[in-house]
Formats: structure tokens, C-alpha cells, sequence
């Protein structure tokens, strides 16, 4: 279970983790930064196991691999929003990142909201309110993907030793 921090639509790769912070992929100094110029205060709130929420086209913009990394580095669960820029949508996978795809959710969660997620059956319940949303569930591809932390790790532990 998490507290939502929710963010509008069309929030771009930019604004998750700012370009002038690319100089590393370390994921703990990138968290230091995501979503600042968005929500300044994100970094100090943000729980590990809390939830992003946001309106559609969430992580438009750039290629960059930054952004799912520094998301997850700052320990967020998973990003839930009725759509993904595709570039984002691909990359969060890759980096181990479970984000879901939701419009009621994203609609009818408000911020602050705690909220718990059950990622084999795609059920989101809001706790606060006691509503439930469904999600497409993950293929077992991309959950394997996820517990394995990301495509790097995923191949490292299908390489014989």
C-alpha cells in the first residue's frame, strides 16, 4: 500500500528527471531529482511503495532510460495512468519499472490517496474511498521482467555461469 502523489496529463520525460541531471545513471542521484520541476516538494514526501497517479500520455517526450530509473529510485511501486508515451511505456519495463494502465483509476484516485495493487490480477483498490479499478494484468514476460529488476538483470540470470 502507498500514498498517491498525482500529476495531470502529458508529463513529460523532462519533467520526471530534468535534462541539466543526466550527467548519471546512478539511480539513488537521480531520485534526488525526479519530478522537481514538477513538485518540488516530491523528493522529501515520496515513501518507498508509494504510487504515482497521472492523466494520459504520462512520460511523453524523450528516449531516455533516466526517467523510469529515477522514478523507481525514489522508490515509487508503480506509475498507474490511462496511457504512456511509447518510448516510456517501453523503457519502465526494461528498467523494472511496473506502471499500469488505468483510466478510471487515474480518473477517480485523488492525491493522497493510499492505495494497494495486486500486479498478478491488475486489481488497484483505493483504500481511502474503498473503490477498486481493474488493469490488465502483466504477461508473464513482463512480469518476469519486473522481478528480475529490469532486461539487463532478466538476461544476466538466463546466462550459464
Amino acid at each position: 500500500m502507498g500514498k498517491v502523489f498525482k500529476y495531470g496529463s502529458n508529463v513529460d520525460t523532462d519533467v520526471i528527471i530534468p535534462a541539466r541531471y543526466l550527467v548519471t545513471s546512478d539511480p539513488a542521484e537521480l531520485a534526488k531529482h525526479c519530478m522537481e520541476d514538477i513538485d518540488q516538494d516530491f523528493t522529501s514526501r515520496v515513501k518507498p511503495g508509494d504510487i504515482i497517479v497521472a492523466g494520459r500520455n504520462f512520460g511523453c517526450g524523450s528516449s531516455r532510460e533516466h526517467a523510469p530509473v529515477a522514478i523507481k529510485g525514489a522508490g515509487v511501486a508503480c506509475v498507474i495512468a490511462p496511457s504512456y508515451g511509447r518510448i516510456f511505456y517501453r523503457n519502465s519495463f526494461n528498467m523494472g519499472m511496473p506502471i499500469l494502465e488505468s483510466g478510471e483509476a487515474a480518473e477517480k484516485i485523488s492525491d493522497g490517496d493510499e492505495v494497494e495493487v495486486e500486479f498478478a490480477t491488475g486489481l488497484i483498490r483505493n483504500v481511502t474511498t474503498g473503490e477498486s479499478y481493474q488493469a490488465e494484468p502483466f504477461p508473464p514476460f513482463i512480469s518476469r521482467l519486473i522481478e528480475s529488476g529490469g532486461l539487463v538483470n532478466y538476461v544476466k540470470e538466463g546466462l550459464p555461469e
